[in-house]
C-alpha cells in the first residue's frame, strides 16, 4: 500500500490545483476512483465525493486538492506580471522558484517569481519578500504589457509554483502541497484498500475530496446523513508540538475551537491499541474543511487528523512512516 499512495501522491502533486484552478485534478481523482469500480461524482462546486460502501453512521472523510497559489494581478508596463495571492501563500517561500502560468483559453507559459530587485551585485538592500515586492518574469521575449497580452496572458490567469516532489531512500517526502495532496493520496490508497477486500467497512463511509479548502468553505456542502466528519489533512510540526513527520498527528484543538471530544478520544484509543506513532496537538494557526462544515450549520461531530508535515505553506517534509500511521488509524476506525 505505501508504495500505492506514493504513486497517487506523485501523480496529485504533478497537476496543477489552485483553489479555483481544479477541473483538471478532479478530472484525474473521479478516473482514479472509477477505475477502482466505484461510482464518484463531482458537485456543482467541484467537490468530488464517493459512498465506498457500508451502512448506517454515515463518516465523511474529507481531504482536499485545491493548494496554495497565485494570480496575475495585473501586467507590468516591463512584461513581468504583478501576482496576487491565493490562500496563506508566503512570497518569502517563493523568491526563486519556478512556475507555470495558467491562461483562460488553455496555454502554459513558465516563469520565474523573484524580488523585484533580486541581485546581489546591483542593490544596495534586498526589499522585503511581501507581495507588493515580488514579481513573475516569463520565459519569453517580453518586453512590454502589449507583447505579454499578446501571447493570450490576461489579469486573472493562474500561477502554480513548481510542486518539486522528492522521496529519499530513507524515508523523507519533500514537496510544495502535501497540505493536502498527501492526504488525499492516503484516502485513494484507503479506497483500493476497500475495493480489493483488504477493509470491510463497519458503517457507511464517503470520501469527499474538496477544492476551495485552502479559502475556507472546501466542505462547506455534505451529504445530509452525515454524522461524522474527520477532516485527513496535514498535521503540524515546530514549536511547541509533539508530532513529528514520522507521526499521525490528531488535533485536539484549532483556530476554530476544540473538536468533539468523543470522536476525538476514540481516535487516541484506536492509536495506542494499533501501537501507532501518534501525537496530540493543538494547531493554533489553522483550520480545516471539519470547521467549514460546523460553520455552515452541520449537526455533525468533527476530527481532524494527518501525517505530520513540517514547514507548512512552505517546501514541505514529510515521511512515510507519518503516512502510513495515518493510513493504520483510518483504516482501524472505519473497519471498528
Amino acid at each position: 500500500m505505501k508504495d500505492y499512495i506514493l504513486e497517487q501522491l506523485s501523480e496529485l502533486t504533478s497537476i496543477p490545483s489552485p483553489s479555483g484552478y481544479t477541473q483538471r485534478i478532479t478530472d484525474h481523482v473521479l478516473e482514479k476512483l472509477r477505475d477502482l469500480g466505484f461510482q464518484p461524482e463531482r458537485s456543482n462546486k467541484g467537490n468530488v465525493t464517493v459512498t465506498l460502501g457500508g451502512s448506517q453512521d454515515p463518516l465523511v472523510l474529507s481531504a482536499h486538492l485545491d493548494t496554495l497559489g497565485a494570480m496575475v494581478r495585473t501586467i507590468k508596463d516591463n512584461g513581468r506580471l504583478k501576482p496576487t495571492t491565493i490562500g496563506g501563500h508566503q512570497w518569502d517561500t517563493c523568491d526563486g522558484e519556478n512556475c507555470t502560468v495558467h491562461t483562460r483559453d488553455g496555454r502554459t507559459y513558465t516563469g520565474v517569481v523573484l524580488n523585484t530587485e533580486p541581485s546581489a551585485h546591483v542593490a544596495d538592500k534586498k526589499q522585503e519578500k511581501l507581495e507588493g515586492n515580488m514579481e513573475i518574469l516569463l520565459d519569453e521575449n517580453v518586453c512590454s504589457d502589449k507583447e505579454v497580452k499578446q501571447l493570450g496572458i490576461c489579469n486573472g490567469d493562474f500561477i502554480a509554483m513548481e510542486p518539486r516532489t522528492v522521496v529519499t531512500e530513507s524515508g523523507y517526502i519533500k514537496s510544495r502541497f502535501l497540505d493536502d495532496k498527501l492526504s488525499a493520496a492516503i484516502l485513494l490508497g484507503l479506497a483500493k484498500a476497500v475495493q480489493t477486500g483488504e477493509i470491510t467497512l463497519s458503517r457507511k463511509v464517503t470520501l469527499m475530496f474538496t477544492v476551495y479548502e485552502e479559502v475556507g468553505h472546501g466542505a462547506s456542502c455534505l451529504p445530509s446523513d452525515t454524522k461524522d466528519v474527520i477532516s485527513v489533512d496535514m498535521g503540524c510540526v515546530g514549536d511547541d508540538l509533539e508530532c513529528t513527520e514520522r507521526m499521525v498527528s490528531i488535533c485536539a484543538k484549532d483556530s476554530f475551537g476544540p473538536y468533539d471530544y468523543a470522536l476525538t478520544t476514540r481516535l487516541i484509543e484506536l492509536a495506542k491499541e494499533h501501537e501507532l506513532d501518534y501525537a496530540v496537538d493543538i494547531y493554533p494557526r489553522y483550520s480545516s474543511d471539519a470547521d467549514a462544515a460546523l460553520k455552515s450549520g452541520y449537526d455533525v461531530r468533527h476530527g481532524l487528523i494527518g501525517p505530520g508535515v513540517y514547514a507548512s505553506h512552505n517546501y514541505e517534509r514529510s515521511h512515510t512512516d507519518g503516512m502510513m500511521n495515518t493510513y493504520y488509524l483510518l483504516k482501524a476506525f472505519v473497519a471498528q
